[in-house]
């Protein structure tokens, strides 16, 4: 089939998308290049623009009628950021993504992937967290993630719009042949820093956080390989119309995760397993806007998906760090 994807020039967008073509769909890329960058969109069908521009997104529907779902990734997704610019955060998160939401079902197209986050889920002693259970957004970018899924719930109530959310942490490594991976020039997220650190491109890893509730005081996440989660995003366009039947209601909620934690101290061991040698560290506080953590019960996706993560910790990691040497050859920057 083929399938709109906003936000696939971006990290996860741009796998997804090789994820797609290889099950033998055909992705069209929507994406400002606000985040994302153009050489992960080449040999796609790619249209530059704002997913609120009803202009821009009438333009794609009609040169491709034949469209059967949308999967929605456009979105900023940096916590201290969101912290700093919440006005940006909540205007392009929610504001826009109302206006695309809006235009996909006025033109019969009704299904809509969603990728949400699992970082909103409220605190838990055991850390593991389940679809139904109490949500506690602590962030403006959580907060316009849970804000998505709110209006996705009222307006499938309201209209033709179908949706599956999904939700998810910390997606790590690049895709099998290399060709796309985490794209930012100054990372943010735990492993392209570590990555980062781990190949001399930085001095130290800062570990924020580790005065935590957790077994030894820092962060708890689920690290999974981006390449397990594109192919979720797969299973989840080709069981759609089953998923939804299945649920019983117009939006279905489905976690993704290996089904346990690691914490941030046990991924810098990880990394220092697959590189032979000790990453430097020094520590800090939080940051304005971190979680303690959770990891996610993924029992509903090996159901209604039939999705398991199939590629280890370690694995994610030697692919981040494979992409981390190779980026250059292909961004032009470490």
């Amino acid at each position: 089939m083929k399938v709109l994807v906003t936000g696939g020039a971006g990290y996860l967008g741009s796998i997804t998308c090789k994820a797609l073509e290889q099950a033998g769909h055909t992705p069209v890329v929507l994406d400002s290049l606000l985040v994302g960058p153009r050489q992960f969109t080449e040999g796609r069908i790619f249209y530059e623009g704002d997913i609120a521009d009803r202009a821009m997104v009438q333009r794609v529907l009609e040169d491709h009628p034949d469209i059967e779902a949308t999967v929605h990734m456009a979105a900023r997704i940096v916590v201290p950021e969101s912290v700093e610019l919440p006005y940006e955060y909540y205007r392009d998160n929610v504001a826009k993504s109302l206006e695309l939401f809006d235009h996909l079902v006025a033109h019969g197209k009704p299904r809509i992937l969603f990728s949400s986050t699992a970082s909103l889920y409220a605190l838990k002693d055991e850390f593991e967290v389940r679809e139904g259970d109490g949500l506690a957004t602590n962030s403006p970018y959580s907060r316009t993630k849970r804000m998505m899924e709110q209006v996705l719930e009222d307006m499938s109530q309201a209209t033709d719009l179908r949706a599956i959310i999904l939700r998810y942490f910390n997606p790590i490594g690049a895709d099998p042949d290399l060709e796309t991976g985490y794209h930012l020039k100054d990372a943010t997220h735990v492993v392209p820093l570590l990555a980062q650190t781990a190949l001399g491109q930085r001095d130290v890893f800062t570990i924020t956080g580790t005065d935590l509730p957790t077994r030894d005081g820092t962060g708890i996440r689920d690290y999974i390989h981006a390449w397990d989660l594109a192919k979720a995003h797969v299973k989840a366009i080709e069981k759609f119309d089953e998923v939804i039947e299945a649920e019983g209601a117009p939006t279905a909620y489905i976690n993704l995760g290996a089904g346990d934690g690691v914490t941030v101290r046990e991924l810098i061991a990880a990394v220092e397993r697959v590189v032979g040698k000790p990453v430097p560290t020094r520590e800090a506080p939080s940051r304005p806007g971190d979680a303690v953590g959770a990891f996610a019960n993924a029992d509903k996706a090996a159901r209604v998906l039939d999705w398991r993560t199939e590629l280890s910790l370690d694995e994610a990691i030697a692919s981040a760090l494979a992409w981390g040497e190779k980026r250059r050859s292909i961004l032009g920057y470490d």
